[in-house]
């Protein structure tokens, strides 16, 4: 049965993160609200409730989730080294609107999708986010949307879209920012975005010290 709470009263707040919290752990979806639009999340270590996930949005697994963390600190045992400059956008844009792609760590039990040995993280500036992800860990979380629709930026946008696949939603009201995060990959000899967003190549290339032009020359439909 699908549960909504509304996260502006604080005690649905407190019960609805405690039953998201139960559903995660149970292996079930949960709608939740960050900074940029709104994302479905599941266990990040339960192959089963990601591929649940995939399934509810009709997403295939060559398009790999990413994964939502609720500290700076988290990260470091999900990389297999830290790549220069990630350390550097960390301190600048998280918690914020930036994705960063890492090569994971190879002793990671997980099963995100094919994504040949990477991950793409991201620290949400978003309070009931924050909370949730402090409470169970890192989660699979991607757009709670259909594939090849847009993003929802409201809990009632993302209910239509995928409706009794998901046991709880976190209503948190409008998303903030309302466009998905900018992605980096940090994988190469040399970063590049793979998708603009609220975080732009300027500022990333001051962070990093190079040619903002450099950031977006090898992108190639991103």
């Amino acid at each position: 049965m699908t549960t909504v709470f509304d996260c502006a009263d604080p005690d649905q707040r407190s019960v609805g993160i405690s039953s998201a919290v139960g559903t995660l752990k149970g292996g079930r979806l949960v709608v939740l609200p960050t900074d940029t639009v709104y994302g479905v999340g599941a266990d990040a270590f339960d192959s089963a409730a990601v591929s649940a996930l995939l399934a509810a949005k009709g997403r295939g697994r060559d398009m790999p989730v990413g994964v939502l963390v609720g500290s700076w600190h988290t990260i470091e045992g999900l990389v297999y080294t830290m790549p220069e400059g990630a350390r550097d956008l960390i301190r600048a844009f998280w918690p914020g609107a930036l994705s960063l792609v890492v090569t994971q760590a190879p002793s990671l039990q997980w099963d995100l999708g094919d994504a040949r040995g990477t991950v793409m993280l991201r620290m949400p500036l978003h309070p009931v986010a924050i909370e949730l992800l402090r409470e169970v860990g890192p989660l699979a979380v991607s757009s709670a949307n259909v594939s090849g629709r847009p993003p929802a930026v409201n809990a009632a946008d993302a209910r239509d879209q995928l409706g009794d696949a998901v046991d709880v939603y976190l209503d948190a009201g409008p998303s903030p920012q309302q466009a998905a995060s900018t992605i980096v990959d940090l994988t190469a000899d040399t970063p590049r975005i793979l998708r603009a967003g609220p975080v732009n190549a300027e500022r990333i290339a001051e962070v990093l010290g190079v040619d903002a032009a450099s950031l977006t020359a090898c992108v190639d439909g991103a």
